[in-house]
């Protein structure tokens, strides 16, 4: 397989895939739950610029391959891909500590948000790491 060929990298349609999932995992991650909303803050509009660029890409079958470009999407990617793991990991503790209380004190219809709002964020995270080591990955090629 040519380096030019990754899937998943910038300018394909898995790529584009990645992406578009990003966007939608993060915006359902800031429905479920406020806790996380500075981190999609961020995520959804990076993610949905790239898709929009992937998209583009795709339609016009010409991929993204200049270096510079690659190298600041590959840095916004993991410095973002860091912070959604740093929400959702704290997400997933709150979450923890939430469901061991007191039905008083969490109910359940409340819980189930915040559990549903860390299982997005946590796929978000995949997604978004995905992307970005498909990315590192083509960028010795260039």
């Amino acid at each position: 397989m040519a380096m030019d060929d990754v899937p998943g990298s910038m300018g394909t349609s898995a790529g584009f895939a990645l992406r578009l999932g990003q966007t939608i995992f993060s915006s359902a991650s800031l429905l479920f739950m406020a806790f996380l909303v500075t981190i999609m803050g961020l995520v959804i509009p990076w993610s949905f610029t790239l898709a929009l660029l992937d998209g583009y890409s795709v339609l016009v079958t010409c991929p993204v391959r200049q270096k510079g470009i690659l190298v600041i999407i590959v840095i916004g990617d993991w410095v973002l891909s860091t912070l959604t793991l740093a929400a959702a990991s704290s997400g997933a503790s709150v979450v923890d500590i939430l469901m061991r209380a007191d039905e008083s004190f969490c109910p359940s219809n409340i819980c189930s948000r915040y559990l549903l709002s860390t299982i997005f964020a946590f796929l978000a995270w995949f997604l978004s790491m995905g992307s970005s080591l498909f990315n590192l990955w083509l960028l010795p090629s260039l």
